[in-house]
C-alpha cells in the first residue's frame, strides 16, 4: 500500500477546518483539510449556513495574523455593544435593559459579525492563495490508525495518508473522536433554534442584543445594509414544539411574531432569508487529544449559542494548537505536544461550558418569580462597574 506523505492532515472543512487549514498552511506546514460535504457558499442555495458567527477581538487578532482578516473585513459588522434585555413581564414590552459597552474595556469593538456562508466562500478562496494547502470538498475520512510516530488515514477516495498529526474539526459527531475511543458528556436541553436574517427600519448601530423571555434567549446580530436597509441576523431559540409551530406559520403572521418577541427594538422586522433549524444541546470530550490526534471546535465542545462563545472557543483551540507547533515544528503531533495541548485548553473549556449552561438554564425559565430573579441577578451583576468589566473580559477570553 502506497501512503503520501503530509505533515497536517485536517478532518472537516467548516468554518473552524478551514481556519486550520489556513492558520497552518500560513505557519509553514504541508496540509491537507478533508470534508464529506461541499461547502455552501451561496446565500440563496439549498443548505447555506444562515447563522452568523460573531468573531471577538482575539479571534480577529488570530485571522489578522494567518492573512485572512483582510479579506473578510469588507463584509463585517462591528460588535460595539452587547445589549441584554430582560422581557419577562407583559409580551412584547422590554421591562429591564442593560447595555455592555466595548469602549469600557479598550477603543476596538468586543469583535466583529459574518455570515457563515460568506466565511466559507471567502475561505475557499484564500486557501488557493496559499500552494501548501489542499482542500478535497466532497472527500470523507473513513479510516484512521494511530501509532507512536504517525496517523495512517484512509480517505473515501481511496487515498492512504501518513501524516504526523491529524487533526478531528468534523463535528459533534466526530468519527476522528470515536476512532481514538474519547467519550463525551451531552446534555439536551430540548430546544431548537431558528437561524435567518432580517431587514428592519431602525439602524442597530452595532449593538447585538440578546432578549430574554422564556424557551431561550432571542438574538440579534448586528449585519451590513441588505439592499440598503439595516439587517441583522437572528437566533431564536424555543422549546422544539414551538419552533415546530413558528416554522410553519405564513410568513405575515411570522413577523409579527417574531416582531414581538424582539420587543419591536428595531421596528418591524422583514425576514428575507429561508429558515434553518439546529438542535441546542452542550456537549465536552473528556479529553482534547489522543495519539498523534488533535481534537478541536464542535469535535471537542458544543454550547448553546450565547454570548459569542461557540466559534470563538474553537479559535482559541486553534490558536494553542498553532502556538505549540510554531514553538517546536520538529516535535508536531508527539505525545508531548498534545498533552500542552490538552491541558491549555480543556480547563478553560469546562469553565465556560458549565457557565453557557446555567446562563441558558436561566433564560428559558417561565415562572414569574424566576424571571423576576433573573432580572434582579442581571441588574446586580450590571451596576457593579468592576464585576461588570470582569464578566466583560472573561467573556472575551482576556485576563
Amino acid at each position: 500500500m502506497t501512503r503520501q506523505n503530509i505533515d497536517i492532515l485536517i478532518s472537516g472543512g467548516g468554518v473552524a477546518g478551514l481556519s486550520a487549514a489556513i492558520a497552518f498552511g500560513k505557519a509553514g506546514f504541508s496540509v491537507l483539510c478533508v470534508d464529506p460535504s461541499a461547502p455552501v457558499i451561496l446565500r440563496e442555495a439549498a443548505g447555506a449556513d444562515l447563522r452568523s458567527t460573531a468573531f471577538l477581538m482575539p479571534s480577529v487578532d488570530l485571522f489578522q495574523e494567518i492573512g485572512l482578516w483582510d479579506r473578510l473585513s469588507p463584509y463585517a459588522a462591528a460588535l460595539q455593544i452587547m445589549r441584554i434585555v430582560d422581557a419577562g413581564g407583559e409580551a412584547g414590552q422590554a421591562r429591564q435593559s442593560r447595555d455592555f459597552d466595548a469602549s469600557d474595556l479598550s477603543d476596538n469593538p468586543f469583535g466583529y459579525n459574518l455570515p457563515n456562508w460568506l466565511l466559507r466562500r471567502e475561505m475557499m478562496a484564500h486557501i488557493e492563495d496559499l500552494p501548501n494547502v489542499t482542500f478535497l470538498p466532497g472527500i470523507a475520512t473513513t479510516q484512521l490508525m494511530t501509532r507512536q510516530a504517525e496517523a495512517l488515514v484512509t480517505l473515501s477516495d481511496g487515498s492512504n495518508w501518513r501524516a504526523r498529526l491529524m487533526v478531528g474539526a468534523d463535528g459533534r459527531n466526530s468519527a476522528t473522536r470515536q476512532a481514538l475511543g474519547i467519550p463525551v458528556k451531552t446534555t439536551r436541553y430540548g430546544q431548537k433554534a431558528l437561524a435567518f436574517t432580517t431587514t428592519h427600519p431602525i439602524p442597530h448601530q452595532n449593538v447585538s442584543t440578546e432578549v430574554h423571555r422564556s424557551g431561550g434567549p432571542f438574538t440579534m446580530v448586528p449585519l451590513p445594509d441588505h439592499d440598503g436597509l439595516p439587517a441583522s441576523a437572528v437566533v431564536w431559540m424555543e422549546q422544539g414544539a414551538e419552533v415546530a409551530r413558528l416554522a410553519a406559520l405564513p410568513v405575515a403572521e411570522f413577523e409579527a411574531e417574531m416582531s414581538q418577541r424582539a420587543c419591536h427594538i428595531l421596528g418591524p422586522m422583514t425576514r428575507n432569508s429561508q429558515l434553518t433549524i439546529w438542535p441546542i444541546i452542550s456537549q465536552i470530550a473528556a479529553r482534547m487529544s489522543g495519539q498523534r490526534t488533535a481534537l478541536m471546535a464542535e469535535a471537542a465542545h458544543v454550547v448553546p449559542p450565547i454570548g459569542a462563545q461557540g466559534l470563538n472557543m474553537s479559535l482559541a483551540d486553534l490558536a494553542s494548537l498553532r502556538d505549540l507547533a510554531l514553538a517546536a515544528p520538529s516535535d508536531l503531533g508527539s505525545e508531548r505536544m498534545l498533552e500542552q495541548y490538552h491541558k491549555s485548553r480543556h480547563r478553560d473549556i469546562q469553565t465556560r461550558v458549565t457557565g453557557i449552561n446555567a446562563l441558558n438554564r436561566a433564560s428559558m425559565v417561565g415562572a414569574p418569580i424566576l424571571r423576576d430573579m433573573r432580572a434582579q441577578a442581571l441588574g446586580a451583576l450590571y451596576s457593579v462597574a468592576p464585576l461588570r468589566k470582569t464578566l466583560m473580559k472573561a467573556g472575551l477570553g482576556l485576563r
